[in-house]
């Protein structure tokens, strides 16, 4: 069974087997992986379940919202228990940093872009000894 995408790329394989690859189907190839690559971006904004371990050891359990607000920046507000917890992030690559409030203490994240869309990851608090580990789970 051929895909869309294998009938898309097809002409630039044999382009490629002949030894040229012409200009328009370089461009072809170019404007197809940015059309699949869109989507994904767009798809980082929205609603995930979150569950994760604090420093402490205990375990948590909650909702973060991941809202873009500008090419690769975020705003983020997680609701963990009877806390709502603001926070801004920036990706690069497949990575999300972010920095966060909890209270009087400010916390820091590197999460990894998973390719099923989740988000795993481990945080601290400014002055800790310990880190916390989190999965995001988009809805």
């Amino acid at each position: 069974m051929t895909t869309g995408i294998d009938a898309a790329l097809r002409p630039l394989a044999r382009g490629l087997a002949c030894g040229y690859i012409p200009a328009m189907f370089l461009l072809r190839a170019f404007a197809l992986l940015l059309l699949l690559a869109l989507p994904a971006q767009a798809q980082r904004s929205g609603l995930y379940d979150v569950s994760g371990t604090n420093p402490d050891g205990s375990l948590y359990t909650g909702t973060l919202t991941l809202q873009q607000v500008g090419l690769s920046s975020f705003q983020l507000s997680w609701s963990v228990g009877t806390n709502t917890i603001e926070g801004v992030g920036m990706i690069s690559g497949l990575m999300l940093a972010v920095v966060f409030q909890l209270g009087e203490q400010t916390g820091m994240g590197m999460y990894e872009l998973r390719s099923t869309g989740e988000l795993s990851g481990t945080w601290t608090v400014i002055g800790s000894q310990a880190t916390g580990t989190e999965i995001a789970r988009p809805r």
